[in-house]
């Protein structure tokens, strides 16, 4: 059986899923892929694991770094899931590229290359916003591309963060932040 509930964020409602001991999705209302990992079969209930969950963002919107993660519970392809664990690794505050994660697996699977394509594949179908903060991924040319959750997001979570964004910028008209 999996677990929702709800959480109404500054940038809008937030749908968290559990098994009932770790979260198994946090997603933005109408955001790309939601519920992905969301069974048919879900009930809305009040969880521990939601109070955690619910701490840590009160946190991350007062624009400070939690200093713990939530239990996680992630099924996914190996692949996948050597992508969302080099997301986490991103510090606060900071960013990473497409290219820069995909040579971290390409080394890490012993291959020569791997396409940055395919990482942000993996990046996009992260169930776990925020908490996984695949909003720190940025195009190798500084460019905001690929949020699920939509690039206004992606600006407003590296806001929050106080994330130098002077080198960053929004592609569809090339505007700096």
């Amino acid at each position: 059986m999996q677990y929702t509930n709800r959480y109404h964020s500054p940038l809008g409602g937030i749908t968290m899923a559990s098994n009932g001991e770790a979260l198994t999705g946090l997603w933005f209302d109408r955001q790309k892929y939601f519920g992905g990992t969301l069974s048919a079969e879900n009930e809305e209930r009040d969880l521990p694991i939601f109070e955690q969950a619910r701490q840590w963002l009160d946190i991350y919107f007062r624009g400070e770094n939690p200093n713990f993660t939530p239990p996680l519970s992630l099924h996914a392809a190996p692949f996948r899931l050597a992508v969302w664990e080099i997301l986490k690794s991103i510090p606060y505050g900071h960013v990473m590229t497409y290219g820069d994660i995909a040579t971290i697996i390409a080394k890490q699977m012993r291959l020569q290359r791997m396409s940055a394509q395919a990482v942000g594949g993996a990046v996009g179908h992260n169930p776990v916003s925020i908490i996984i903060p695949c909003h720190r991924v940025v195009g190798s040319n500084g460019s905001l591309t690929g949020y699920a959750g939509g690039i206004e997001k992606k600006v407003k979570l590296l806001a929050f963060e106080k994330t130098d964004t002077r080198h960053l910028f929004v592609p569809k008209n090339g505007t700096a932040l």
